[in-house]
């Protein structure tokens, strides 16, 4: 039984990675540099510590790498209240979760602050019972340390997790810990980095991700009312 549902952000809740990989190509572009997609698809689902080790060693910027991931995210920052959406069924999956009293969180690479500001942007700092960012595990995905503390906080073991990953690193993460993992792809995470998920869909109010949160949701009491 589903006990608990976990969401990555970027990319996943998020149309974030493409805003990210057209700043991130801006900035390179301006140094003589390209950002390549495999340079995209090995950063996707890192803390921005293990983004600027990955970055110096494949961008080889010329400049401190610091500086470049600085511009990178001030040139983000700037659009991104405009630029960034919430993929297609976030809204249906979130309600679908409610109506089954199933306890939501969110597990991201990325800072606090970040992932505070795109949840209130969009209204949904509310809907989720807590937010486990960068600054809260002492190893990023793919090591599974975030995916086994968000188990710890529900109070579940992570068997009866369910993971909502769309990255490789998230989705190791996500088995290593031995949850539930199901995927969504997208443009800069193809399905073929994906296929050790238990579940692949397209979308996240696809039909057979809510049949199985329909089906595996917590037991109900003899007195509450089914679906």
């Amino acid at each position: 039984m589903i006990r608990a549902v976990v969401f990555d952000l970027d990319g996943l809740m998020f149309d974030t990675e493409a805003l990210f990989f057209r700043v991130s190509s801006e900035a390179l572009a301006a140094r003589g540099k390209s950002f390549t997609t495999e340079i995209m698809q090995a950063l996707l689902g890192r803390r921005s510590i293990e983004v600027a080790q990955t970055l110096k060693t494949l961008a080889g910027p010329d400049e401190p790498v610091e500086d470049l991931l600085a511009e990178v995210r001030e040139r983000f920052y700037a659009v991104m209240d405009s630029a960034v959406h919430p993929t297609a069924g976030l809204f249906v999956l979130l309600d679908r979760l409610k109506r089954r009293a199933l306890p939501v969180a969110v597990a991201t690479s990325s800072r606090r602050s970040y992932a505070g500001r795109l949840l209130a942007r969009h209204g949904l700092e509310d809907r989720f019972d807590f937010v486990l960012a960068s600054e809260d595990v002492t190893v990023g995905k793919p090591d599974p340390e975030i995916y086994r503390r968000a188990a710890e906080r529900f109070g579940v073991p992570a068997g009866s997790m369910l993971v909502l990953e769309d990255s490789p690193a998230g989705l190791a993460a996500a088995k290593a810990a031995g949850a539930i993992a199901v995927v969504v792809p997208h443009e800069h995470s193809p399905a073929l980095g994906l296929i050790a998920a238990d579940l692949v869909v397209p979308r996240l109010d696809d039909p057979a991700l809510l049949h199985l949160i329909e089906g595996e949701g917590r037991e109900r009491g003899p007195d509450e009312p089914q679906p």
